[in-house]
């Protein structure tokens, strides 16, 4: 099998765990960045990352902590795909015999890379995401604050339709591409460098191929955690973006959607669900990275 099938499978593999592991925390993340701010001297419909869970399960069962996986567990194995394959590309070019270890820095590349391609995939598969997990954060909002209040979606496809209908064709799809640039690429290439530093520092040089999955499972968790603690403000711009009303429209684009946050509610709420994609990352990450590596290493 050629090493970009290698690649795929693994990769399809990895993201299928991510996502098993980590979409409910995904889904309380996006709650949190997508409430609006609430009117002065009244409560947020969401007191922190808790609540929304209670009041998740509370309305919806357990099964509203899932609610849009649709769209990207249908898309796992292409996003993935891109992902590791792309990495691994270029990895190819930058190695000068088969088996030299690249440099942290030339890992960093690689990701950028990577995450540069995965792009124009996690784009219109986020905002279909984002549309199913926050709508019920944002009922009952009026339609000055944010209008997808109004329109309530059946799954991934009755979104997908609604907004090929009503929202500009495929270009509505891609609402959100600048600020999911501004996340992938920097977020990949520190996270892909984080894992093999991190993976030679446990290892105590380049040769990590005799760490455990206690090791991996730890190195894994690290790569998480650093992509999110690098471009998480990036994550809040794309959500609210994603979320916004196509015909009355908060937000005029990634800058104003910025300034607008900062002057409502400061910096704090540039990391609107932080914990619970911190919370989310380490496991998720540490899942995914563990189940790429297994099915690498059964493939030779």
């Amino acid at each position: 099998m050629a090493d970009a099938a290698k690649d795929l499978a693994s990769g399809t593999v990895g993201g299928a765990a991510q996502l098993i592991v980590g979409h409910p925390f995904d889904t309380i993340k996006v709650k949190l960045q997508s409430q609006p701010a609430p009117a002065p001297g009244q409560p947020p419909r969401y007191t922190g990352a808790i609540d929304a869970v209670k009041q998740t399960v509370a309305a919806e069962g357990p099964k509203g902590l899932y609610k849009g996986m649709g769209a990207p567990l249908a898309t796992v194995a292409a996003f993935n795909a891109v992902l590791f394959t792309v990495r691994g590309q270029m990895e190819g070019i930058f190695r000068s015999e088969p088996g030299v270890p690249l440099t942290i820095s030339q890992q960093f590349v690689c990701g950028a890379g990577a995450g540069f391609a995965v792009s124009f995939l996690a784009c219109p598969t986020e905002l279909i995401k984002c549309r199913l997990q926050a709508q019920g954060a944002l009922a009952g909002t009026s339609t000055t604050g944010s209008v997808v209040a109004a329109v309530k979606y059946g799954g991934p496809m009755d979104v997908a339709r609604h907004v090929l209908r009503s929202e500009g064709g495929a270009r509505g799809l891609f609402k959100g591409l600048f600020p999911t640039f501004a996340r992938e690429v920097p977020g990949n290439a520190t996270m892909f460098a984080a894992y093999e530093g991190f993976k030679r520092f446990l290892a105590g040089g380049s040769d990590t191929s005799r760490l455990g999955q206690g090791s991996l499972i730890m190195a894994g968790g690290v790569a998480g955690a650093s992509y999110w603690g690098f471009v998480y403000p990036t994550d809040v711009v794309k959500s609210v973006l994603q979320v916004d009303d196509y015909r009355n429209p908060k937000y005029a684009g990634s800058m104003d959607a910025f300034r607008k946050i900062m002057k409502a509610e400061g910096v704090k709420g540039l990391y609107k669900g932080f914990g619970p994609a911190m919370a989310r990352s380490v496991p998720a990450n540490a899942a995914c990275f563990l189940a790429y590596e297994m099915t690498r290493s059964s493939l030779g």
